[in-house]
């Protein structure tokens, strides 16, 4: 029942991001992935980054740069209405939207590459001992 009024909601959402000024819409997250969890190794060193699914409007990207961690909703902020998740570069420190070729920088999710102007929607990242939780 939680899941079908998730996806309720952000279909909701999905449907008024065109008419709301072409922005990521907003969604309800609150992550919690233990620092165990072996779908995040890559978060071990400086630099590293993971995509994580099931959250988010099309997935959302944990990043470890310099101050700690960050995380960006995986949904190009160009023309967020496509849906369209950006995906990892090789080089790690850039993410590109495959739809428009947009390129956007990991470490403040700010574009690098026209066409985007605006920046990945950012989350909230707290970190303990145990685990990494990614919230708005």
């Amino acid at each position: 029942m939680r899941y079908v009024m998730i996806l309720a909601l952000v279909s909701m959402l999905f449907f008024s991001c065109g008419k709301t000024g072409d922005v990521v819409p907003n969604v309800p997250v609150n992550l919690s992935i233990p620092k165990t969890d072996p779908r995040i190794t890559a978060l071990n060193s400086q630099g590293g980054a993971v995509l994580i699914s099931g959250a988010g409007v099309a997935g959302i990207i944990i990043y470890r740069g310099n101050n700690g961690y960050v995380a960006y909703d995986r949904c190009s902020s160009y023309q967020p209405q496509k849906l369209c998740a950006v995906t990892l570069d090789d080089t790690g420190f850039t993410v590109t939207d495959p739809c428009s070729g947009s390129k956007f920088s990991l470490t403040d999710g700010s574009p690098v590459k026209a066409p985007a102007t605006r920046p990945l929607k950012a989350y909230n990242v707290n970190t303990t001992q145990f685990e990494i939780i990614v919230y708005n």
